[in-house]
Parts: structure tokens; sequence; C-alpha cells
């Protein structure tokens, strides 16, 4: 996680390894130079209720890792077939590539970056949860 800069709103929230942090008044930019941190901004967290999608529930699957509410290890298998499954519906090179690299982090152990990539679905999948066969 070596070079990932945050910039932060006033009082916006981030979840650094488990600590929140709560900026100031003022708009900031924090340079988070520890490799492996987990990072999460609180205003891109999925509450348990919105994990109601696939894509979603793996996005929240993820998230659970960064808040070290789950081991990485005991949920790196159930992932990776979630990830899998949803190969088999996103099947554009867009959402293959996005795929890929939620794969190739989450073997690196670099949930942030899986998360990144996942969240990148989100929109294709409300897309293709709003047209309802009649």
């Amino acid at each position: 996680m070596s070079g990932l800069v945050l910039k932060l709103a006033p009082k916006e929230r981030v979840l650094v390894n488990g600590a929140v942090i709560e900026n100031g008044d003022r708009r900031s930019r924090l340079s988070i130079v520890t490799p492996d941190a987990n990072i999460l901004r609180l205003r891109d967290a999925i509450h348990p209720e919105e994990a109601n999608t696939p894509v979603r529930r793996v996005c929240y699957a993820a998230q659970l890792v960064l808040t070290g509410d789950t081991d990485p290890e005991e949920d790196r298998l159930p992932m990776l077939r979630r990830i899998e499954e949803l190969s088999q519906v996103f099947i554009d090179p867009d959402s293959r590539a996005s795929l890929a690299e939620a794969t190739e982090a989450l073997l690196e152990d670099n949930h942030y970056r899986c998360l990144k990539s996942l969240r990148s679905l989100l929109p294709r999948e409300e897309r293709l949860m709003a047209i309802r066969p009649s």
C-alpha cells in the first residue's frame, strides 16, 4: 500500500488499521507509506444491510478484512469463489479486467486494491439489476 495518498474533506473519517481517524476543519492530504496498511474511507463503507447484491456482498467481504473483522486467510477461498461467480455474469472486457485485478490483488493480500477493483463493478451491477425481464 506504499504511496497511497488520501485527500480528505473536512470532518471526513477514515479507518486506518482499525483506528477511526477524523479530519479537521480543512481539506487535507495524508500519505500512507506503510506497506500493507488497511485503509477504508467510512463514506465508502458498505453497511451489512446494504450487502444485498452479488457485487456488494463480495465488496463487503473485502471490507471486513480491511476493518479487521475477518481473517484474510480464512476468507481468501470464499472470496475467490465469489469473484469467479461474478465472472460468469460480467463478461465484457472492462468487467473482466476489474475481476482479474481483484483476483490478483486478493492473491497478493492487497484487500484495499481488491475492494477498489470490485467497486468499479457496482454501476454495471445496478444497471443489470434495473433491467427486469417481462
